[in-house]
């Protein structure tokens, strides 16, 4: 799969905005971005060997983390990878499932859920 930036944009705002409204309303202080890849300090901050195996990150401080000194700080992100996500992905209707797995993994990293509870819940 390879589909132009903007239309794979749209489908990660389409994606966002299925989430149920309790989600939506407690993100706090966050942006939603899109890049290609994931550059390699992320990489390594994760964990990961090829960067075809990182769908999305959630670069930030959970919320069970900020403490009152948390004011007044960029916000924090999750990124969502394109080309590891096509990669994987047979089709169109492939891709947006696992973009809609990938926002819930990195929004539940976002309520502080660890990687063990998020496969728990099937968001892995």
């Amino acid at each position: 799969m390879n589909l132009p930036r903007q239309q794979f944009e749209a489908l990660v705002l389409t994606e966002l905005e299925a989430l149920p409204e309790a989600f939506q309303e407690a993100l706090e202080n966050i942006a939603i971005v899109v890049e290609d890849w994931p550059d390699r300090a992320t990489m390594r901050e994760f964990g990961v060997r090829r960067r075809d195996e990182l769908f999305g990150a959630y670069l930030g401080t959970p919320l069970p983390e900020r403490t009152a000194d948390y004011g007044n700080t960029l916000p924090d992100q999750i990124c969502i990878y394109q080309k590891p996500l096509e990669n994987f992905c047979q089709n169109e209707d492939e891709l947006r499932e696992q973009v809609h797995i990938t926002l819930l993994h990195e929004i539940g990293h976002y309520f502080g859920l660890d990687e063990d509870r998020l496969a728990e819940l099937g968001y892995e």
